[in-house]
């Protein structure tokens, strides 16, 4: 088995090569004109859409593994520009299902024959998924769904991996050691991500906990799991009905509030992230429904995560910072989160805050979204050296989409009031103002000790400078070798009257090939000078500008 496992990875390496080079050689020429040297080129963002599509082409012709990777590289805009991260946000998860004669194989090989344990049993799928397929059966009398892993995907889901992890090596010679790190990350998370979903107990017990946690929220409903029926390749669950939530002709047909039913679905996403900790992660539309009487009814849990305390605490401060206008408390939870690099330049970060604000606001000074905020931040994200968390690349992920889908159901739909309103009825604004009063207090108690201090040190250091007595010792960093560089232009400037002075004497009392000689000399001399005050070339530690700046350089055309 291994032995085949091998082969289908060898065959499926040159398929995959045959696919991606053409795109990393075009990015190979990005960085050097002439692929091993030379300047880098600038790429324009229609470029990179182009590219993008041409990409999602290719993982979609590859199959249910690239499938997946596609949708994980979606959430990661800190390997992929922001083009790349929006054409392959679309990239949607479904595909023909398998023949049911091969499914039927897969059913009875974990619970026995269909006639047997099923009342009935509708063999054309409902529903088709690169990893699974579900079909409508009935078990005791009730209305159930079967979700039945894809026949033979185990095999060609390995032998990708093997092919993911031989390439990574290569890829990793084609872009920056910032990006290198995160790439070899995501390799390994991938495939732990992609085990999970094909791992069915694991999601059952994900959907029982989060159904759990919804058991007394009449407006949330979670099918719950027919234990009896399921195992590690199938799935069977209670079967909820309801209209798909983009639906907004019908729901409007049947009198279901649309601003009520975003509500809803926005406080089901801030109690799964900020309170229980384990959330539905996969939150488009074909996952939602509504029922009649306007309640939430969520699908598919494969595709779930877990937030650990740390994170959690951070998005609080995020959102608590985003609701009370508060830039540097913004850019310090990005940054303790790890979406941020802490050398980013904060006045830059700071002006992609304010206008992701500004631009959100409308006319509205309270109305603003995430999802821009995000967006904003994500365009920011590529041009710093940062690792992005796997956890917090889902919730990043279930934020934007999450906000797509309410802005869908109510164009008006302000994200942040109601998450400012769940965050104050569960107490956390109130902490958040008393932890500010807290470390107030401390610095004016910091402040009054100084106070008591410093008198008797300045005393003494006035002595010491009456005498003639004081000494100060000064350590400068210089990381950046501003030092060294002063020095190499000043030696080159010096240099420079040397030999210029030299060469006008030599043309004028000496021969004409000493002048030469000295001439030659003089230009290296220019020629080092001016590289030293070229600006130096590579990845970009800050934009250039931003929307804001753009506009008004048109405005003064």
């Amino acid at each position: 088995m291994v032995t085949l496992v091998n082969l289908r990875a060898y065959r499926r390496f040159f398929v995959v090569a045959w696919h991606f080079l053409p795109l990393l050689f075009s990015y190979a020429r990005d960085r050097h004109r002439f692929l091993l040297f030379g300047g880098s080129r600038r790429v324009d963002s229609e470029t990179r859409v182009q590219r993008a599509n041409t990409l999602l082409e290719s993982l979609l012709t590859l199959g249910p593994t690239f499938i997946k990777l596609g949708q994980l590289l979606s959430t990661r805009p800190d390997i992929l520009p922001p083009e790349y991260v929006d054409v392959l946000s679309k990239l949607q998860d479904e595909v023909p299902p398998a023949d049911w004669s091969e499914a039927e194989k897969v059913v009875e090989a974990e619970l026995g024959p269909v006639a047997r344990e099923f009342d009935s049993f509708d063999t054309d799928a409902i529903s088709g998924a690169s990893l699974g397929q579900v079909y409508a059966a009935e078990v005791d009398d009730r209305s159930v769904a079967v979700k039945v892993r894809r026949p033979g995907i185990e095999d060609l889901v390995e032998a990708d991996l093997r092919v993911i992890r031989w390439s990574v090596p290569v890829l990793m010679r084609f872009i920056g050691q910032a990006r290198a790190f995160s790439l070899e990350t995501l390799a390994d998370e991938f495939a732990r991500t992609i085990r999970q979903e094909m791992d069915y107990d694991r999601e059952a017990t994900m959907l029982t906990e989060i159904r759990e946690n919804f058991a007394d929220d009449d407006d949330v409903a979670i099918p719950a799991v027919v234990e009896s029926h399921s195992g590690p390749r199938v799935l069977t669950m209670e079967y909820l009905g309801g209209t798909k939530i983009n639906d907004v002709a019908t729901l409007d047909e049947k009198g279901i509030d649309r601003t009520d039913l975003a509500e809803t679905l926005q406080r089901a996403y801030l109690q799964m992230i900020i309170e229980d900790g384990v959330f539905h992660a996969d939150p488009h539309p074909g996952n939602l429904a509504v029922r009649d009487d306007g309640t939430v009814v969520f699908y598919d849990f494969g595709m779930s995560g877990r937030v650990d305390a740390f994170i959690q605490e951070k998005i609080v401060d995020f959102y608590v910072a985003v609701a009370n206008q508060d830039i540097d408390a913004i850019l310090d939870a990005l940054i303790e989160m790890g979406t941020l690099s802490p050398e980013a330049d904060r006045a830059t970060m700071g002006e992609v805050m304010e206008l992701a604000i500004q631009d959100a606001r409308g006319e509205d000074i309270e109305t603003y979204r995430v999802q821009q905020i995000v967006s904003q931040v994500e365009d920011t994200i590529y041009e710093f050296p940062l690792r992005l968390p796997s956890n917090l690349a889902l919730v990043l992920r279930v934020a934007t989409v999450v906000e797509g889908v309410c802005v869908t159901l109510d164009p008006e739909f302000d994200f942040i009031a109601v998450a400012t309103d769940y965050l104050t009825e569960q107490g956390y604004r109130e902490e958040s103002i008393k932890q500010f009063l807290e470390q107030a207090g401390d610095e004016v108690q910091a402040s009054a000790q100084s106070l008591v201090r410093v008198p008797p040190k300045l005393e003494r250091t006035l002595d010491r400078t009456d005498r003639d007595d004081l000494y100060v010792r000064v350590n400068v960093e210089d990381d950046d070798d501003v030092f060294d560089l002063f020095a190499k232009r000043l030696v080159y400037g010096m240099l420079l009257s040397f030999s210029l002075l030299t060469t006008g004497i030599l043309y004028t009392f000496s021969t004409l090939r000493a002048a030469i000689v000295a001439g030659a000399f003089t230009l290296v001399v220019a020629g080092l000078l001016y590289r030293s005050f070229r600006e130096r070339r590579g990845i970009r530690a800050t934009p250039q500008f931003t929307r804001q700046n753009l506009r008004q350089r048109e405005e003064r055309e």
